[in-house]
């Protein structure tokens, strides 16, 4: 196993393994990597539905994502990425094809913590189509002291698609209805023990504590800050790869650029965190 860091803050490519046959070892070192580094790539995989499912458990416990359309008909703890872009009139559907676009972490909408997302690379176009990573950790760490003393105890409301329920109308009907998941904006590590923020550009509703219009400025003040850091990693999608992010302490964006025509396919899982971790 070969293990190269394109930046020593954020991500970590990994080759020379298979995921099937990795010794309690390799695992032990493999995870500890990822948390090290926030993203963790591996290439030149080629895996079943459920070999890739059964290494993903091996981070933690998987759950369905709230988006039932795209959810795998036998496997509903998969969802498969970039299927359904055009609509029955041939019409491309906005909300399947940009879908991931703007800087966010997963599932904050949910009331548990969303430990991680994997994706597995199936099918990717001649160009375009990028992942964006940025890391919440330089953000904090890089937080203005006046800034930092501010939202240091403040919370903040998160719902599926944000103050503009932006892909809501991907949810079945009932779901759009549910309340907001409430998270704290400064956050510590589970196993790292470090500090990041934690304030979702994307579905972010509103900050507990203050009055509508301090909230929005918060939000704008800490989004500016967040996609600022320059600690950041840009990854060039290849068949094979997978590719696991932390999203306790990390944002990313779909940079889109891709042809409609042409396909680009993930499987993708949502990994969460159990109360022992």
């Amino acid at each position: 196993m070969k293990v190269a860091h394109p930046d020593t803050r954020i991500g970590a490519i990994a080759t020379g393994i298979d995921v099937r046959a990795l010794s309690d070892a390799d695992w032990h070192a493999l995870y500890r990597t990822w948390l090290d580094s926030i993203v963790l790539v591996i290439r030149d995989q080629t895996l079943t539905i459920e070999e890739f499912l059964a290494y993903s458990r091996r981070f933690g416990r998987l759950k369905p994502h709230r988006v039932t359309r795209t959810r795998h008909p036998d496997h509903p703890e998969l969802t498969v990425m970039g299927v359904g872009t055009r609509k029955p009139d041939g019409k491309v559907d906005r909300a399947v094809f940009e879908r991931g676009g703007g800087w966010h972490t997963d599932s904050p909408w949910d009331i548990e913590i969303c430990k991680a997302t994997q994706l597995h690379a199936i099918a990717i176009p001649s160009h375009g189509g990028d992942t964006l990573f940025a890391s919440m950790y330089d953000a904090y760490d890089t937080l203005p002291e006046r800034l930092r003393a501010r939202v240091e105890n403040l919370k903040a409301e998160h719902v599926y698609g944000g103050r503009g329920r932006r892909g809501n109308e991907l949810l079945e009907p009932d779901d759009r209805l549910r309340p907001p998941a409430v998270h704290p904006i400064v956050r510590t590590h589970e196993e790292t023990g470090r500090k990041s923020l934690y304030a979702n550009p994307y579905h972010i509703l509103r900050i507990q504590g203050v009055s509508d219009a301090e909230s929005e400025e918060l939000i704008a003040e800490l989004t500016d800050h967040m996609v600022a850091t320059t600690a950041q990693y840009r990854h060039k999608w290849q068949v094979g790869d997978i590719v696991i992010w932390d999203n306790r302490c990390a944002l990313h964006s779909a940079t889109g650029g891709y042809p409609i025509e042409e396909k680009r396919i993930h499987w993708r899982v949502t990994i969460m965190q159990d109360e022992s971790e």
